[in-house]
């Protein structure tokens, strides 16, 4: 296994206002007090902004753009107005997006190559349905996803994958050990076929479920590169024992 440092990774979804921000800097010490392990945090858009004022440096995203640097798109962000915001990285291909707003890997696709014209770093989602891995297709579908959702030119620098089963999250079930390692091995092994070496760099999180009580075995399995954390994010007693979990892996 190549030694790639962990990365947690918080997803507020569509949670949080500015009573919040004391969660946010206790996340943010946190992420201090465990130099060894690199945590971001991707709250709502309304929180972006006063989110870096009290993060010290750590680094504060998105969780999803535009493809389109401007234009007549009501309600969306261009990932020119993250950058002008503060914000370093962004979430793509979230499921609850390719879900609920019917979003394809090409529309992905399109925003992760967005996102990096404009120098931010990318998490790009991937993961099948409940009645996808019943049938048998889970491989299949994570495949197709990576192979259509990546832009030309994905590097470590700026790419991270994640893996999450759709029905895994939010719910309180996630896939044995043995399945998560599966995933990542064929998922590392398409990176590998799409960028040649460069795979051996970029990170591979696992999402769906994490807690401070299953962190620790998750995130020891071969290929698992950190966590990309929903929920449990929320507050820095939740959120922080999967730091540490990761810290403590080294």
């Amino acid at each position: 296994m190549d030694m790639r440092r962990k990365l947690v990774a918080g997803n507020w979804k569509m949670h949080g206002l500015k009573g919040d921000l004391p969660e946010i800097a206790a996340i943010a010490a946190a992420a201090r007090a465990n130099p060894g392990v690199d945590v971001a945090l991707c709250p709502p858009f309304t929180l972006i902004e006063p989110a870096i004022a009290v993060a010290g440096g750590m680094p504060i995203g998105a969780q999803d753009v535009h493809d389109a640097d401007k234009g007549a798109h009501t309600g969306c962000i261009s990932a020119p107005m993250l950058v002008d915001l503060g914000a370093t990285l962004t979430i793509v291909g979230h499921s609850e997006r390719r879900a609920d707003q019917h979003e394809t890997s090409h529309d992905a696709w399109a925003k992760a190559a967005a996102a990096r014209r404009h120098g931010l770093r990318v998490i790009l989602c991937c993961g099948e349905t409940e009645a996808e891995r019943d049938a048998g297709r889970a491989e299949r579908i994570v495949q197709s996803q990576i192979e259509k959702s990546l832009p030309d030119g994905a590097a470590p620098e700026w790419l991270t994958l994640a893996y999450e089963p759709r029905w895994a999250i939010g719910t309180g079930r996630t896939p044995t050990l043995d399945e998560i390692a599966s995933i990542h091995a064929i998922a590392r092994a398409k990176l590998r076929m799409m960028v040649g070496d460069a795979a051996r760099g970029i990170r591979i999180l696992y999402g769906g479920s994490v807690t401070g009580a299953n962190a620790g075995a998750i995130l020891a399995v071969d290929d698992v590169d950190g966590a990309l954390v929903g929920g449990a994010s929320l507050t820095a007693e939740k959120f922080v024992p999967i730091i540490e979990a990761a810290a403590a892996l080294g």
